[in-house]
């Protein structure tokens, strides 16, 4: 008989540093979960599963499930239960993961490499907060509002354009090449990891901070008739929207709905034209256009002039272009020379004498 192992102790989310950016999206989107979740893009150990597994203690009785890699359809979305099937009695609907996520953090690691199934069912649940089952006989929906956090590689793959935009936030983390960020985060893992309960008792009053001020934002954002906002915050929005580039009309709500975030986080009276500014990053990155960041727009490339020596087919023998075949051989004329036709084989054989009598 085995015994089931604690869970470890979870780093304190206030203990987190030198990553400002993926902090507020992370807030912003436990103050707002109708969001659409986050998208964390960056390289091995630049703690993205540390802050995921922080943000869920920040929210009181919060459950936090992962999503393994191999998970099938019916284990996310749930199913028939076969056991009460089998057995003759009704059909009764067996929950999934969304339903054991609700009201808590739902964290995807290598969300890229998962089936695109899944992604729409995680993607469509955690925009509206409501998980429908029709399949396997059965006809069922249930709450499903939960922080939604994936993390990716960019070196292992990214996700189709109609993928990313319907996360909410995208943030993408980068090295510390800081000298002194580096040696003071390193510093505090090994502290955590010397003595855990130590480490979050020194850090306890400011989680407990953050946890209360989760709490209000969450009850103001809940007040319809909160945060007032004018024509010049519709303008700011609109205009970042545009000058990015973006398709459709989902980041101008996804902007507005992170901007009033941030304004209850920071217990604004209004959501003013600042708050826009700042949230509008996490909404465009994952959404901007290439040629609206700067780069030039992809162009048909122009074949370069043929060198001497070229054959006239335009490829060149001693070429070593990355885009040819390599070891492909241009074709080269061949002498034909004419045979003359055989006799046929049964003409130039001996006719047999006949046979006497």
């Amino acid at each position: 008989m085995t015994t089931a192992a604690p869970m470890p102790l979870p780093f304190p989310f206030a203990a987190i540093a030198g990553q400002p950016q993926l902090r507020q999206a992370l807030l912003l989107a436990a103050v707002d979960p109708a969001l659409g979740g986050v998208l964390i893009e960056g390289p091995r150990g630049t703690a993205k599963t540390t802050a995921a597994r922080a943000l869920a203690e920040l929210l009181p009785g919060a459950p936090f499930v992962t999503l393994p890699l191999g998970a099938s359809l019916e284990s996310l979305v749930g199913t028939l239960d076969l056991g009460q099937a089998l057995a003759g009695h009704e059909l009764k609907f067996a929950p999934g993961l969304l339903a054991r996520a609700h009201g808590g953090v739902l964290y995807v690691d290598e969300i890229n490499l998962l089936p695109d199934a899944l992604i729409d069912s995680l993607l469509d649940a955690a925009a509206s907060g409501v998980n429908v089952v029709e399949r396997d006989g059965i006809s069922h929906r249930h709450a499903a509002r939960f922080v939604l956090v994936g993390t990716m590689n960019p070196e292992e793959g990214t996700l189709r354009p109609q993928l990313l935009d319907r996360f909410g936030l995208c943030v993408q983390l980068r090295n510390i090449d800081d000298a002194a960020g580096r040696q003071a985060i390193v510093r505090a893992r090994l502290a955590f990891d010397a003595d855990p309960a130590a480490f979050r008792a020194k850090h306890a009053q400011a989680e407990s901070e953050l946890s209360a001020a989760l709490a209000r934002a969450r009850a103001r954002l809940a007040d319809a008739s909160a945060l007032p906002y004018g024509d010049a915050v519709h303008d700011a929005v609109c205009a970042l929207c545009i000058e990015a580039g973006v398709d459709g009309l989902r980041a101008d709500l996804v902007m507005l709905r992170s901007a009033r975030a941030l304004a209850a986080w920071e217990d604004a009276e209004a959501i003013t034209t600042d708050h826009v500014q700042r949230a509008a990053e996490a909404v465009l990155l994952h959404r901007r256009k290439p040629e609206a960041a700067g780069a030039p727009p992809a162009k048909a490339a122009t074949p370069a002039p043929a060198p001497r020596g070229t054959e006239t087919n335009g490829t060149s023998r001693t070429s070593g272009a990355a885009d040819e075949d390599w070891g492909a051989m241009p074709p080269e004329p061949v002498g034909i020379e004419r045979v003359k036709p055989l006799r046929p084989l049964i003409a130039s054989r001996p006719q047999a004498a006949p046979k006497k009598a």
